[in-house]
């Protein structure tokens, strides 16, 4: 399978995440998703992983499945916190043997409740050393256009993010609904000197308080007239979704006309949403 350096290397890619399921329902709704999105020809897909790696086995099986299966590569989501050295490198050599050629180094979240997470590690500069030891993979790391949630300032966010991306192949950024905030990174991360493309994810969101949830954790901010929009439909799935393919669909015009490397959009484990999203592209 294709390094998605080299696949960012040859021109625009186009990919999607999608995550474990957690009940033979999810299982066989993830794989009508896959069967429909491939015949949109991705460039990539990427497997998230539970916090403190709690769905490490599943993470992994459906990776390998994946990558065994369809055209294109998948790449695993994998974090260090709360995780000893020895398991992390016992995976990564799991996926090497495997054949996988990608991987998204991230540091993890700390437990919820505050306490210690425990583990050898805490940055995932450690987690892409530990990887460059174990395989020549195509390494990914996470960006945030709005600044860390815990960043000190935005100075030393930039200057954090700029090394460790001149460490990784390439960076997704966790999702943002104003195009503003990608395209100052961008800027920022130039006038640092640093070249390494950084895809923007993009979420075609299903819930809202599930939304407002992972926007607060994240940092990211919604506009207040999004904000109506969604208390306008809130308490009706099918309208909220549409209204998240809708944003998503004009947030992802918005960054391909200024040029971005890539767009990696936010599945659900759902066709629906993303097919939408083609069609208002004119794809």
């Amino acid at each position: 399978m294709a390094r998605i350096a080299d696949l960012l290397a040859g021109g625009r890619t186009v990919s999607y995440e999608f995550f474990p399921p957690k009940s033979e329902a999810a299982a066989k709704a993830l794989d009508d998703a896959l069967e429909d999105l491939t015949a949109l020809g991705p460039s990539f897909v990427s497997v998230t992983y539970g916090a403190l790696g709690s769905t490490r086995a599943p993470t992994r099986d459906l990776v390998i499945r994946i990558d065994g299966e369809r055209p294109y590569p998948a790449m695993p989501h994998l974090t260090c916190v709360g995780q000893t050295r020895d398991d992390l490198l016992v995976l990564l050599e799991q996926y090497r043997d495997a054949g996988i050629q990608n991987v998204l180094a991230l540091a993890g979240d700390p437990p919820p409740d505050g306490s210690a997470p425990g583990g050898d590690f805490t940055y995932a500069t450690e987690l892409i050393e530990l990887a460059r030891s174990v395989s020549d993979f195509s390494i990914g790391v996470a960006a945030f256009p709005e600044l860390h949630p815990r960043s000190p300032d935005r100075d030393t966010d930039r200057r954090l993010l700029a090394d460790k991306l001149g460490r990784a192949d390439f960076a997704i950024t966790q999702f943002f609904f104003e195009a503003e905030h990608y395209f100052r990174l961008r800027d920022e991360l130039e006038a640092l000197g640093c070249e390494t493309p950084v895809i923007p994810g993009v979420m075609p969101f299903v819930s809202v308080p599930g939304t407002r949830r992972m926007a607060a954790v994240n940092g990211c901010h919604i506009p207040a007239e999004l904000e109506a929009r969604m208390d306008a439909v809130d308490g009706d799935p099918e309208a909220v979704r549409r209204l998240g393919a809708e944003v998503a669909s004009s947030l992802c015009q918005e960054l391909l006309d200024h040029g971005v490397p890539g767009l990696h959009i936010y599945a659900m484990n759902r066709s629906t949403s993303i097919r939408e999203i083609y069609t208002a592209l004119g794809w």
